[in-house]
């Protein structure tokens, strides 16, 4: 259960930081509520992490949440945001991805 937490506040961070970039894109009330998005998906990470961390060593679990959040973010950025998708930008990313199944491997 604790795994499945802490895959859960990986991906609410992918949602604070892509409301982060749809909120720069936009103005107004529009602008506002992709803050609002943000502060939610932000405090829903942050509770699923703690939560997470109370029975996961809190190194693996931070460094599997900022994992997928930095992946995941990436990932979002070339889906939504027409990111670049070079060989070493992916390349990179796969090895990330590679590293937070790893970490998961070796834990226990």
């Amino acid at each position: 259960m604790p795994w499945l937490l802490l895959v859960i506040a990986g991906l609410f961070e992918v949602g604070f930081a892509s409301c982060l970039g749809q909120a720069k894109l936009t103005e107004g009330a529009t602008r506002i509520a992709w803050l609002i998005g943000f502060i939610a998906c932000l405090t829903v990470s942050m509770l699923l992490l703690y939560k997470a961390s109370q029975s996961l060593p809190i190194g693996t679990a931070y460094a599997v949440w900022t994992g997928i959040g930095a992946a995941g973010t990436a990932l979002v950025g070339i889906a939504l945001f027409k990111e670049p998708t070079d060989f070493w930008r992916l390349f990179f990313l796969f090895l990330l991805i590679a590293a937070i199944i790893g970490l998961k491997a070796v834990s226990r």
